[in-house]
């Protein structure tokens, strides 16, 4: 499986359209391990355009702390499970803690 966690200054970034780059994470869900991570820079920020260019890149999953409905909706479309209301952590924490079930989450922290 591979997690896709949008980061800013190194942690998870608040809103997964404006982030520097993204931390690509392959896991064994089985095992609940991290198999590895690769961080590429984000494009430029293009309504739209990330829910098809993070499933070209193999994305599965992607873990924000704030999406708009309409993003989210575009994830679906592309079999990509959205996790939102993360907390600001390294990106090795935030796919751990969702591999064994413990991520914590709190509210969208994207307003639109």
């Amino acid at each position: 499986m591979r997690i896709a966690i949008p980061v800013a200054a190194g942690k998870l970034a608040a809103h997964f359209g404006h982030c520097e780059e993204f931390a690509l994470i392959d896991v064994d869900s089985q095992q609940k391990v991290i198999l590895s991570k690769e961080v590429i820079g984000a494009p430029p920020h293009q309504p739209g355009l990330l829910p098809g260019w993070l499933a070209g890149h193999g994305a599965e999953v992607i873990i924000a702390g704030g999406m708009g409905v309409r993003a989210q909706q575009l994830f679906s479309q592309h079999q990509i499970q959205v996790v939102i209301g993360a907390p600001a952590d390294i990106p090795e924490a935030v796919a751990q803690a969702f591999l064994e079930e413990s991520l914590q989450t709190g509210p969208n922290l994207c307003d639109h």
